[in-house]
């Protein structure tokens, strides 16, 4: 088990659709274990395999002290909506109001290859649901209304972990001729 270095918002494999999982074998169970590490070391309430940057179809969750993972997941949604705060590890310290269903009935594999249903409202709902986005290369910010949208990615762009950090430039003690600052 390692707890692996999360991907930020920006990085390729983020807006990526995920592949399905076709063999669950100890290569599979070493990353539901590092996925749950790393989930909980970050805290958070859930975390995709391409967050860690791995293109498969699995994920973690820990809510309401549950603790369990999904390969392969399809979801049923309830027709109610809930609207409420939501947050990302791939967008440290953000958090947009954004909608979803109000439950889900999510159905999927755990790591030997069992197959798993995983019924939840409210906070495991949501959880559920974005995490399943991630796995289709969606990030929330992407289902808020662009109002929230403009603000979401404002916010990003101010963000202290937003893009490249600017290269030191350093003056060079020799001669450069004319050709340089």
């Amino acid at each position: 088990m390692a707890i692996q270095p999360i991907r930020i918002f920006g990085d390729p494999v983020l807006r990526l659709a995920a592949q399905p999982v076709t063999v669950f074998d100890k290569e599979l169970r070493t990353l539901v274990r590092d996925l749950t590490e790393t989930m909980k070391e970050a805290p958070g309430s859930g975390l995709a395999a391409p967050q860690i940057g791995v293109s498969l179809r699995v994920f973690t969750y820990h809510v309401d002290g549950v603790l369990g993972h999904l390969v392969n997941p399809s979801l049923d949604l309830t027709d109610e909506e809930q609207d409420g705060p939501e947050g990302c590890l791939s967008l440290p310290g953000l958090t947009f109001d954004c909608k979803r269903a109000y439950g889900v009935v999510a159905k999927g594999f755990n790591e030997y290859g069992d197959p798993v249903t995983i019924e939840g409202t409210q906070l495991l709902a949501r959880c559920i649901q974005h995490e399943t986005d991630h796995l289709d290369g969606i990030i929330f910010i992407d289902r808020l209304d662009r109002e929230q949208r403009k603000a979401a990615l404002r916010a990003i762009r101010e963000a202290e972990w937003a893009g490249d950090s600017a290269p030191q430039v350093r003056l060079s003690p020799h001669s450069t001729f004319g050709r340089a600052l």
